[in-house]
Parts: C-alpha cells; sequence; structure tokens
C-alpha cells in the first residue's frame, strides 16, 4: 500500500469524467431532490477511477468535493503517535463520507485509501452549499448520514479498543451493511479476506477463522467472492 506522500495527487482527480446514466442511477440520494435540485447536481457531479493504494483524501488537504463510492471500497484510517494506523470505517459501494469536513470547509483529519480498484462521485463543495441553502430534502440527508456517521465512530472506537478479534470482525461487517450510510449493500459484501483484514487490523488467517466461526453461528453466509450478512443487529452487538 503506497504512503500519502507517494502520491500528491488523488489519481481520480487525473481521470475526472462526466457520469453517465448509470452511474447517476446508482446514487441512493439523487432520487430524494426536487427535480430543479436534482439536474442541479447531476450537472455539477464528476466521477474518476482510483487504483488500488490510491489515496483519495488525505489528512491536511483542503476538501474540495463531498464525495461517494459508485463500485468499489475504501478505508477511512488514521495514524497515531506511535506510527500505528486506527481504522474508523470501511466505506463500500453506495457509501457517501465526509459530510463533516464539506459542511465546515476544512482541512480533512483523516486519509481515504482504496483498498481496491474503485469508481468515485464526487459533488463540488460550492454545489453541496448551494444545495444545503435551497433544499429541504438534501439537508434532511445530510442530517441522517451526520447522525449516522457519530453513531458509527462511537462504535468504531469502541471496537478499535476490543480485544476479541470475532468482535472486532463482526462489528466491521455490521458497519459495512449500514442502512443509510451504504444503502446499496443490501446486506450482501463482495469482500475478500484480505481487504477485511485491512480494515479490522488483523491478519488474513485470524479474519477467516472469525469469518468461520460467525458463519457457525448463522449469521452470515459466506460465498464465493464474499458473504451475505444474515443477523446485522447480533453482528452489531456481538
Amino acid at each position: 500500500m503506497k504512503t500519502p506522500n507517494e502520491r500528491k495527487l488523488p489519481y481520480m482527480l487525473q481521470t475526472r469524467r462526466t457520469p453517465t446514466a448509470q452511474e447517476l442511477a446508482s446514487i441512493p440520494w439523487l432520487v430524494s431532490l426536487k427535480p430543479q435540485d436534482r439536474r442541479l447536481a447531476e450537472q455539477a457531479l464528476e466521477v474518476g477511477d482510483c487504483l488500488q493504494g490510491d489515496y483519495v483524501c488525505i489528512a491536511g488537504k483542503p476538501v474540495r468535493y463531498w464525495l461517494g463510492v459508485i463500485d468499489g471500497l475504501l478505508k477511512m484510517s488514521n495514524n497515531r503517535a506511535d506510527g500505528s494506523s486506527i481504522s474508523y470505517a470501511g466505506l463500500p459501494t453506495g457509501g457517501w463520507f465526509g459530510e463533516g469536513t464539506a459542511l465546515k470547509r476544512e482541512h480533512y483529519r483523516y486519509d481515504i485509501q482504496a483498498l481496491r480498484k474503485s469508481t468515485i462521485a464526487a459533488l463540488p463543495v460550492d454545489t453541496f452549499h448551494l444545495l444545503l441553502n435551497r433544499s429541504i430534502e438534501f439537508n434532511r440527508i445530510i442530517m441522517n448520514q451526520l447522525s449516522e456517521r457519530v453513531g458509527q465512530f462511537i462504535t468504531s472506537r469502541e471496537t478499535d479498543r476490543m480485544s476479541n478479534p470475532d468482535s472486532r470482525v463482526a462489528r466491521s461487517l455490521a458497519a459495512l451493511v449500514n442502512p443509510v450510510l451504504a444503502p446499496s449493500s443490501d446486506n450482501a459484501l463482495r469482500i475478500t479476506q484480505q481487504e477485511l483484514a485491512y480494515l479490522v487490523g488483523l491478519s488474513r488467517q485470524r479474519v477467516n477463522m472469525a469469518l468461520v466461526k460467525l458463519a457457525q453461528e448463522q449469521l452470515i453466509a459466506l460465498e464465493y467472492g464474499g458473504l451475505q450478512v444474515l443477523d446485522r443487529a447480533a453482528l452489531t452487538d456481538y
């Protein structure tokens, strides 16, 4: 995996293009807007691709967009003073992030890195604020995002302190199918054991052991190329 200093300009910013009709249809919050506000958002949206290991956001850089995952998997993390890394969240297909930073127009306090080749949608921060000023529906979307995000971060900090690897894996899986923050997941996760290991900070072998145990308890069903979450509430409380 590359460090932030190895790629100063995120790859997606070099490949920006107009989104296709199919890509626009995959953005869940657009359908909640009034027609004129939806047209405004669709005209401003840009799409770009990033490679595995690329940094979509880098701590200390100013915010330019509100961002979402059209397809792929990202990791939100930060470095501790001792050099170790703390992982806040996984960001799967359908998830949007950075609304708090965009609201305050501040610098990022975290890194967002692609765990696989991903396609990212970007709403310019000026359009983000224009929609906030004119659209009740958009305000409601952002309020719901922020509410869920607070709960997610509280859980992630608690999970990060857990010594039980099975609980760490269980709670990370539950977060990846959050119906507000990952509305496109439908409880199905296309994720490898190595990608999950990056998210939870465990070895791939230990993640495999946890997944087998969770499957035996019928909380998940292992499938080729991923898994199905069968009981999200139980995973959250595991």
